[in-house]
């Protein structure tokens, strides 16, 4: 039987963007037919796994020291997958290598990026997660001759019941914006605190690590601005109370500076709500002709565009609404394993 291994030991963090794509690809790929070969996952909590998904895929334990090269795994494996850019773990041996490369904002930062393009240059198949990524590789990076696809992820997103007595913990007290995401300059939070001395109606929910030193510039320029009653940071979040969130949140702000996908528009999408986003990078690739876009960050600028927009969506609710929901159920993480398993198919004959 030959053998897909997957390195995925990214998975241990399903509150980052690599976790949550390492797990809900996983997740699909379960699901799927794989005739002719098996999938091995490689992680550190292997017993987790092995719960929810049984014999559907074999398991390597991940261990530390398999970063270091005279470690690296010796095993032959038919096709190696890499399911990120930045991971460390190699195969020891040359072997049919995929990688997914989901951004390459880390283009000048010169250990990274000598790492990656030794990764280039292993590949037998690219696979980016949009149009963009590929494009900003192409722009940094000389890539090899191989086989490229664009991949795009699935909708985390798929049911949206809340049970009814369900309350957030962090609620604010009047209307609110919501976002989510690092705690980073890339994420650009400090424009949306920027923006609420001029809306005094609405609040702020910020999710996600509120522990790193951008969240403290953040909250420090929250209590400059007088405004630290409105911006709630209620840290990283369950999927329940994320759903919450969106759910009852006025609008969806997202003015992220660089984004490889971006998959909470795409979430908030599936709420019908209205969204907000940068006009930059893959953005507007995700948010489609019906997303609200900021051209740049200055608070006038930016309350402008939300207000317009709010007008907007509101004169016809119905229409948005209903667009928003089709476009999120467009990215399905089932298709999105098609795919993948498809180009596996594509080395392994």
């Amino acid at each position: 039987m030959k053998q897909v291994f997957l390195e995925s030991h990214n998975i241990k963090n399903k509150f980052s963007g690599f976790g949550q794509f390492n797990y809900h690809l996983i997740k699909a790929l379960a699901k799927q037919e794989t005739t002719g070969f098996e999938i091995i996952l490689h992680a550190k909590d292997t017993a987790s796994l092995k719960e929810e998904f049984g014999s559907v895929f074999k398991y390597k334990k991940y261990q530390n020291i398999s970063r270091h090269t005279p470690f690296r795994i010796k095993k032959r494996y038919d096709v190696w997958h890499c399911l990120n850019q930045n991971i460390k773990i190699e195969p020891f041996f040359k072997t049919p290598y995929v990688l997914t490369v989901h951004d390459v904002h880390f283009a000048t930062e010169a250990k990274l990026k000598d790492r990656f393009n030794l990764k280039l240059q292993r590949a037998t198949a690219i696979i980016y997660i949009s149009k963009f990524a590929k494009k900003d590789t192409h722009a940094n990076f000389k890539v090899p001759k191989v086989p490229e696809y664009v991949i795009y992820n699935g909708n985390t997103i798929t049911a949206i019941e809340i049970p009814e007595a369900y309350v957030s913990k962090a609620l604010p007290k009047q209307k609110f914006l919501f976002s989510i995401g690092a705690f980073t300059q890339r994420k650009n939070f400090k424009s949306l605190v920027r923006i609420l001395p001029l809306l005094p109606e609405y609040d702020l929910v910020l999710a996600g690590d509120n522990t790193t030193k951008y969240a403290d510039e953040l909250k420090a320029l929250a209590r400059e601005l007088g405004v630290q009653e409105r911006v709630h940071t209620p840290g990283k979040i369950q999927d329940l109370a994320k759903y919450y969130y969106l759910q009852h949140c006025e609008a969806f702000v997202f003015p992220s500076l660089k984004e490889g996908f971006g998959i909470p528009p795409i979430e908030a999408m599936r709420f019908g709500k209205p969204i907000f986003i940068s006009n930059n990078t893959s953005l507007p690739e995700i948010g489609g002709e019906h997303s609200f876009y900021w051209d740049h960050y200055s608070p006038e600028y930016m309350v402008h565009v939300l207000k317009e927009g709010m007008l907007k969506f509101h004169s016809q609710e119905e229409f948005y609404t209903q667009w928003y929901i089709t476009r999120a159920k467009s990215f399905d993480w089932n298709e999105t394993a098609k795919q993948y398993i498809d180009v596996y198919q594509s080395i392994l004959s």
